[in-house]
Order: C-alpha cells, then sequence, then structure tokens
C-alpha cells in the first residue's frame, strides 16, 4: 500500500517514493539528505524559513512547495507560482482563509493562480509584485474586505471572476499595466466600485465583466443589471472616455505642480533679495555711523579744523 500523508490543505499526498527509514546505511544517504528529513522539517518552521529552505535544492523544492502556498501563519498566506486551486479544492480551504490578513508572494511567481486568495474575506490591502503577468480564474473571489490592489506594470490578463464579490473595492487603477483582456465576470459583483482607469492595451473582453457593479457607470446601469453581453463594451467605452478625462486631469494637475514649483522659487528668490537688501542697507548704515565717528575723533585731535 502507498503511503499517505496529510499536507495542511487536507489534501492526501502519495508519499510511496519517500523512504520509509531515517537510519543511516553504508550505501545510503544520512537520514538529513531524505525526503522524510525535508517533510517533517518543513511541517514545523516558520514561513519565512520555509521560503529561504525552498531555494537549497531541487529536492528541497519539491517538497517545501507541497506548505508554502497553504501555510498560514499570523495571517500570511503565501503564494507560489502556478498555484492553482480547482473551486471544490479552494472550498475545503475556505475555513483557514478566513484568517488571512496579509498576502505574501514568493520572488519570480509569473501567475498568482486559480482560486490563489480565495474566501480571505479580511484580506484588505494587496500589494502584486512586478513580474506577474497573469491574475488567475478567481484568485481574488470572495475577498470582501479587498479595498486597496496594487497592479504590476507587465500584467496582461486578469482571469474569469478574479475579483469576483469583492465588495469593499471602490477605485482600480490598470492604467498603467500592459493589461490585454479581462475575463469574463472579472469585476462582477463588486457593488461599492466606483472608478476604474483601463489601459489602451485592452483588447479582448470576456462577458458580464462588470454585472452588477451599479456605482461603475451609472448612465448604463440597466444594461449591467440586465446581464446583457453589450453591456461590458458599453462600460468600457464608458471607462476609456473616464480614463482620457483622468489623464488630462493628471497632466493639467502636473502643469499646476510645476507652475506653483516656480511661483515658489521666485517667492524664495524674492525673499532673498529682500533679505539681501536689507542686509546692504544696515551695512550701509554703520559705514555712514563709522564714517561719522571717525570725523568726530579727528575733530577732537584737530579742533581748529
Amino acid at each position: 500500500m502507498p503511503r499517505k500523508r496529510t499536507n495542511i490543505s487536507g489534501v492526501d499526498k502519495d508519499t510511496s517514493d519517500l523512504p520509509r527509514s531515517g537510519v543511516k546505511n553504508e550505501s545510503g544517504p544520512s537520514f538529513f539528505d531524505t525526503d522524510d528529513f525535508r517533510w517533517s522539517f518543513s511541517r514545523i518552521v516558520t514561513p519565512d524559513l520555509l521560503m529561504k529552505t525552498r531555494m537549497l535544492s531541487k529536492a528541497w523544492l519539491r517538497v517545501t512547495d507541497n506548505f508554502i502556498d497553504e501555510r498560514v501563519e499570523s495571517g500570511e498566506l503565501m503564494v507560489i507560482g502556478e498555484n492553482d486551486r480547482l473551486p471544490m479544492e479552494a472550498q475545503v480551504l475556505e475555513e483557514g482563509r478566513l484568517l488571512v490578513t496579509q498576502v505574501v508572494f514568493l520572488l519570480n511567481i509569473t501567475k498568482v493562480g486559480d482560486n490563489a486568495c480565495r474566501f480571505a474575506v479580511d484580506l484588505v490591502v494587496v500589494e502584486i509584485p512586478e513580474g506577474v503577468e497573469i491574475i488567475g480564474d478567481g484568485a481574488f473571489c470572495d475577498c470582501r474586505s479587498l479595498t486597496t490592489v496594487s497592479f504590476p506594470t507587465i500584467l496582461r490578463l486578469i482571469g474569469d471572476g478574479a475579483f469576483v464579490r469583492c465588495m469593499s473595492l471602490e477605485n482600480v487603477d490598470l492604467l498603467n499595466t500592459g493589461l490585454q483582456e479581462l475575463g469574463s465576470m472579472a469585476f462582477s459583483e463588486c457593488s461599492e466600485l466606483k472608478s476604474m482607469t483601463i489601459p489602451d492595451s485592452l483588447r479582448t473582453l470576456g462577458i458580464n465583466v462588470f454585472i452588477n457593479c451599479f456605482k461603475l457607470a451609472p448612465s448604463i446601469d440597466v444594461l449591467i443589471k440586465e446581464g446583457h453581453d453589450s453591456s461590458t463594451a458599453a462600460v468600457i467605452a464608458y471607462l476609456r472616455s473616464m480614463s482620457d478625462s483622468e489623464s488630462l486631469k493628471k497632466q493639467l494637475s502636473e502643469q499646476s505642480a510645476k507652475i506653483s514649483s516656480i511661483v515658489m522659487q521666485n517667492e524664495s528668490l524674492n525673499a532673498n533679495v529682500s533679505s539681501l537688501l536689507t542686509m546692504v542697507t544696515y551695512q550701509s548704515s554703520e559705514i555712514t555711523a563709522l564714517k561719522q565717528t571717525l570725523q568726530n575723533l579727528i575733530s577732537s585731535f584737530h579742533p581748529n579744523k
């Protein structure tokens, strides 16, 4: 019978390939070089040490990656690359995700996996690191307290239902990304979503991307409410117009800031000139007084002159 071990996520893993004995023999490795040791070690160490340990070798990587993305410690959820979860698997993990308040992305990942952070209902802020190109299907689904998401510049795809029911999300800024595709229902039921900026690179749209996002585009909320396929295109057109407006506002704001800076510099220069004139005037009066003192002194020695 192959041996089974249950990892933290509750999913059985076949460990029949792991050595049964930790005793060193004359021809085999020591216990510390076996998967038995690596498996036992990975179960008890802190998340930070687990992250460092996985870089030691491929053997360590193979074992530790079974733990990292499901390890919740002090409210931290670790996310590794290609950590796709089926919706059923995510459902099994729901209770553990209730503890999550922070997401830690491991280095060099290019995708936030399907359902990776689903059900993290107390997660408020997420900073997706540079290097991530894809946010998988349902990645942040049901993160109902999520208010702030920072997106990487090379992001090109947001998957189906990636942010479904993120009911505290009000603003989404994608303007500085390379986003090319928004999956179906990507931001559906984000009932508080009021603004979104999108890049010109966006070309492919799924259906009902913004269904029940009533505050995002009030003028076309009927299409959104009724779930018409055309609603997505209508909302995107609206968002593009808003993005152009926001871009213009930003340019005007930048120009205004530059003008204010120049004015402040001029005011500072005027103050310096005024201070210098005051100093010169003061020194001039001192010189005049000194000259008068010298004349008085000379007169005292030559009273007849």
